[in-house]
């Protein structure tokens, strides 16, 4: 009993204890804090990298990829049973596109990006992935078309929480019929200017294309292709495609739904040959990933197909390079991978999760997260080096006290008690203190840095750099305990020597102490 007394009694009138519990407090907090941000940032990662790719991808090692999707799929789900809940065949192959953007003195120059042109079924890819989620119109959000719609795209980002947060895309509202429509009386303007008495006077109108900005079938047919009643096949582009961020947070796009882009790449035959197919933009995805964002467009599967050469004449089957998979809630991703693997040769096939895919990205994510949490528990080591020091000093000071302590009849480990529970009393106090500090920070992360803000003139959370218009925080109650749990060990360790030190005094040595 006299052990909890003397506790107590340190507790209220050692206020040099204040320090050590403030500090492991700070520890604690900061500890909280950043794992709080760095789980959030890494869901958001997750879920969008996920969101992008099925739970698994089966892949050809073929660029060209081979025949009969639905075989294939088939024999995956005799080799899973029932572990898998979608799938959705696609061919990827790696092109070149280009963008008629405005030049500096108003002349028409083409704009080339290196993308990777991925055809998917319409009706089956949102079962497999969040695709549809990031698609900028209502309608393909719903049910992708690779239609140009009437309009009605959104101005704010729809994944924005609030569109007070969220910069506005005027461009948008213009976006789909009504502007190719207005480019397309544009496009007549500048023919009656030009004039095309010049053009027939220098080259014989035989020898004229009858739609230079036609596909080639339509030259060869002779057909006149009107861009304002008409659009070629539909493509969606990723929003860092098609547009760049300003310094004022806005996005600012050179190509719009309703837009006309020409795509390269190369013909399944051999020798290959680079073929070039216009398409219009009918949507614009985001999905807050630049390595999707800026690379991929998506066409019809069937499109693709047929240009690349990829049907068979006789039988009308196309080939496929990959079948992106959806496993049911609860499946072992590993397990099913594996299962497929047995199922087909390796040397034709590869088959992998989607954390397979991203391994690097993630494995660089842990690391980090693990040695900030080595750096910052550093600062709880720094709080148990200060409750070494001051408890060193305290028994210093008690050493008379201690002896009388002892000639009363305390033995050393009633002594070793003393100390032991005021560094547990200590740690205690401080990690819960630092708990709520650090759980009470996170629920008003997004106001403090919003008042932070203010003060500065800066913003502290620039969602042009993170395309987030908020910081994300996800608290894992086992993080908090074990942060909180190493922290009373610290504490605790720390009062090991003085404790040890004043349980072997010896009671006469120690009441003849000056």
């Amino acid at each position: 009993m006299y052990k909890l007394l003397l506790c107590w009694r340190y507790l209220r009138t050692r206020y040099i204890a204040l320090v050590c519990i403030v500090s492991v407090t700070l520890g604690v907090a900061t500890m909280i804090v950043v794992n709080s941000v760095m789980a959030g940032f890494t869901n958001e990662m997750q879920s969008r990298l996920n969101g992008m790719l099925g739970d698994l991808v089966f892949e050809c090692r073929s660029l060209d990829g081979v025949a009969d999707a639905k075989l294939h799929m088939a024999k995956i789900r005799k080799a899973t049973g029932d572990a898998i809940i979608g799938m959705s065949p696609t061919v990827s192959v790696p092109a070149l596109m280009y963008i008629d953007v405005m030049g500096p003195n108003r002349e028409i120059q083409a704009m080339t990006k290196p993308i990777t042109l991925v055809g998917i079924e319409q009706s089956t890819y949102a079962d497999v992935s969040d695709f549809d989620d990031y698609l900028q119109h209502p309608s393909n959000r719903q049910q992708l078309e690779f239609k140009l719609r009437n309009g009605g795209y959104d101005v704010y980002d729809h994944q924005a929480e609030d569109n007070e947060n969220a910069k506005p895309r005027k461009q948008m509202e213009r976006a789909g019929w009504p502007y190719r429509r207005y480019k397309a009386s544009l496009l007549k303007q500048r023919e009656l200017i030009a004039g095309r008495e010049k053009a027939s006077i220098e080259t014989p109108e035989s020898n004229l294309p009858k739609n230079p900005f036609g596909p080639a079938n339509d030259q060869a047919e002779g057909r006149d292709f009107d861009p304002a009643t008409e659009q070629h096949p539909g493509i969606v582009l990723g929003i860092g495609t098609c547009s760049f961020r300003g310094t004022d947070g806005t996005d600012q796009f050179f190509a719009l739904p309703g837009d006309d882009v020409r795509v390269s790449f190369p013909k399944a035959s051999l020798p290959p040959e680079a073929i070039s197919e216009f398409y219009t933009i009918v949507d614009v995805y985001e999905s807050k990933m630049s390595e999707y964002d800026a690379n991929f467009v998506f066409v019809p599967l069937r499109s693709l197909q047929q240009s690349r050469g990829l049907i068979d004449p006789t039988t009308g089957i196309g080939k496929f390079s990959s079948i992106q998979i959806k496993l049911r809630p609860g499946a072992d991703a590993n397990q099913v991978r594996d299962q497929i693997r047995e199922a087909f040769p390796p040397h034709l096939y590869v088959v992998s999760t989607w954390r397979d895919k991203q391994g690097p990205l993630l494995a660089a994510v842990q690391m980090e997260q693990a040695v900030l949490n080595v750096l910052l528990f550093m600062i709880i080591a720094v709080a148990g080096f200060g409750i070494l020091a001051i408890f060193t000093m305290i028994v210093v000071e008690k050493t008379r006290d201690i002896g009388i302590l002892k000639s009363l009849g305390a033995s050393g480990r009633g002594v070793l008690g003393i100390f032991l529970g005021y560094g547990l009393s200590l740690g205690i106090l401080g990690a819960g203190a630092g708990a709520g500090l650090g759980l009470l920070f996170v629920k008003y992360i997004n106001e403090i840095a919003d008042l932070l803000g203010r003060i500065t003139g800066q913003p502290v959370f620039d969602p042009s750099v993170y395309y987030f218009y908020k910081i994300p925080a996800v608290v894992y109650p086992q993080t908090v305990a074990w942060i909180c749990l190493g922290a009373i060990a610290i504490a605790v360790m720390a009062s090991i020597l003085p404790a040890r030190r004043a349980a072997l005094l010896h009671p006469v040595k120690a009441l003849n102490y000056e």
